[in-house]
């Protein structure tokens, strides 16, 4: 176990960062999330473009609601943490039916063969 002489400091802009961009993936605006959260929408702005250290409840409930993965922010270290546009896709992929996946699969193996051809 590590001591306690070793601070463990958070930095919130990346977590703010991908709030934001999942926010705008889902198509919400900082109006209507501030409606959702009773939190003003400068508040919104200042945790996602300022790196605003926000309340553990509001961190989590924003985590939650659009599936933002703390894991990467707060265990660097760890290789098997998924990140959030990682998660993001697998919910995705788990409302697709099997036929979908074929297709999507077909996807994937031609971006991994297109990026081992050479450049021209």
């Amino acid at each position: 176990m590590e001591t306690r002489s070793k601070k463990f400091k958070l930095d919130f802009m990346p977590i703010g960062q991908d709030i934001k961009q999942a926010r705008e993936a889902r198509e919400v605006t900082r109006e209507q999330l501030s409606e959702i959260i009773d939190y003003v929408p400068r508040h919104i702005q200042a945790l996602e473009n300022e790196g605003q250290t926000p309340s553990v409840d509001l961190l989590f409930q924003l985590a939650e609601m659009f599936d933002v993965s703390l894991d990467r922010h707060i265990f660097k270290d760890r290789d098997n943490v998924k990140s959030s546009m990682r998660r993001r896709v697998d919910t995705l992929l788990d409302g697709l039916s099997d036929k979908d996946l074929v297709i999507v699969e077909a996807v994937v193996k031609g971006i991994h063969q297109a990026k081992e051809l050479p450049e021209e």
